[in-house]
């Protein structure tokens, strides 16, 4: 396994489509994007965020592409009109199901963890996770949170440090856990 490191521009196409792969069956992108086009829908709409988070905040690679990780500080401005335009569009009639159940935050957002599924199992996203946290740490954050549908998720965030502060039953759709690691410190430490 290589090392994790920023992402460049010349990264960010495979990037997402390994998050695009890493997601397909992600309970909470299927509950939020239509199936009509859902592969296709799913790809854009990472490489709008990662487009994004590249600009206004981290974002790391595997060095062969198979894992990526990307934060948002808690200055990062909202994506411009044109972009919101396109997500809007790409989550057609189940735009409603995004609405901001999440509690107020003012740390970091750790937005996205994607491991292609034919590398599970190498300790990519573990990886990923202390490098991230610890650039974030040196960036001045003082906490990081996250959101996720998957059960199994919590377990790996549990092992570096992040704590369930919150659990969101959503309609008709998947559960989420909200999660936070206010330790920054040790991250910042441990590198």
């Amino acid at each position: 396994m290589t090392d994790p490191r920023l992402a460049s521009p010349d990264d960010l196409a495979p990037a997402a489509e390994t998050l695009a792969q890493a997601f397909a069956h992600y309970p909470w992108t299927r509950h939020v994007i239509p199936e009509e086009g859902y592969a296709e829908r799913l790809l854009t709409l990472q490489q709008l965020y990662l487009a994004h988070a590249h600009r206004h905040g981290i974002v790391a690679v595997t060095e062969d592409r198979d894992g990526v990780i990307a934060l948002l500080p808690p200055d990062a401005p909202e994506p411009e009109d044109e972009a919101v335009e396109q997500i809007v569009a790409l989550h057609g009639d189940r735009i409603g199901r995004l609405g901001d159940g999440s509690p107020p935050h003012d740390g970091w957002t750790l937005e996205t963890l994607g491991v292609r599924p034919a590398a599970q199992g190498r300790r990519l996203g573990s990886a990923l996770l202390v490098f991230a946290l610890t650039e974030a740490g040196r960036r001045g954050a003082r906490a990081v949170r996250l959101e996720t549908s998957d059960e199994r998720n919590v377990r790996l965030y549990e092992r570096h440090g992040f704590h369930v502060t919150g659990r969101r039953e959503h309609p008709d759709g998947p559960p989420v856990w909200d999660m936070e690691v206010d330790d920054m410190e040790a991250h910042t430490r441990t590198s």
